[in-house]
């Protein structure tokens, strides 16, 4: 029978890189009014707006969505209130990447109100590529356990048991991969999807 002292546990760790295929765009409005309830309809209006510049930009109702809300006031010496500021974020998720500049124009034309938070690019289907980074961590949790049952004089033996590792979400990479647009002002770049695996190996009989 197999004890604690028969066994080897080694960490294997893999890594793919994969090029995103859409981008998460966070915009949204802001105005200042001089009453909570005029900003408040200013913002829900030039919200009304920024949607339907995102639907006539080609992006799908079901890839829209509200990311924040928030109304409150501004003091010009507490507790005098100078104005009201509302605010109200949207996110859209671009799928065609080739549109991601043009997704971009038409929410800076919106008007004033307009506001552009930042972009996240993601793999819409990652399955494939951390299926390729976790058959890479177990290989290299299995060359590893060869080597050390090899420096130990020990036949390696059957698989006892498998874990996964956490990891971190897809890395993004530090160079971009893009260049089919030469005018593009925005880069998917490429991502890392990493994959750990904690194997433990019995020892073989000598």
């Amino acid at each position: 029978m197999d004890t604690e002292q028969q066994r080897i546990s080694v960490v294997g760790e893999g890594a793919v890189e994969a090029a995103p295929d859409v981008m998460r765009l966070s915009a949204g409005v802001e105005v200042r009014r001089g009453t909570a309830a005029e900003a408040f309809t200013a913002a829900r209006n030039a919200a009304a707006r920024l949607v339907r510049a995102l639907r006539g930009a080609g992006i799908a109702d079901e890839d829209l969505r509200t990311s924040a809300l928030s109304l409150g006031p501004e003091y010009e010496a507490y507790p005098k209130v100078a104005a009201y500021r509302a605010a109200q974020g949207v996110e859209a998720l671009v799928r065609d990447l080739s549109q991601a500049d043009r997704v971009i124009d038409v929410v800076a034309g919106v008007g004033e109100e307009a506001r552009l938070s930042g972009v996240a690019f993601e793999l819409s289907a990652p399955g494939e590529a951390l299926k390729q980074a976790r058959a890479g961590a177990f290989r290299d949790a299995a060359a590893k356990a060869a080597q050390y049952a090899e420096l130990a004089g020990r036949p390696l033996g059957r698989v006892v048991s498998v874990t996964e590792e956490a990891r971190g979400g897809p890395q993004p990479m530090a160079y971009a991969t893009l260049a089919a647009e030469e005018r593009a002002s925005v880069s998917p770049g490429r991502q890392t999807l990493s994959a750990g695996v904690r194997v433990v190996y019995a020892f073989g009989d000598l």
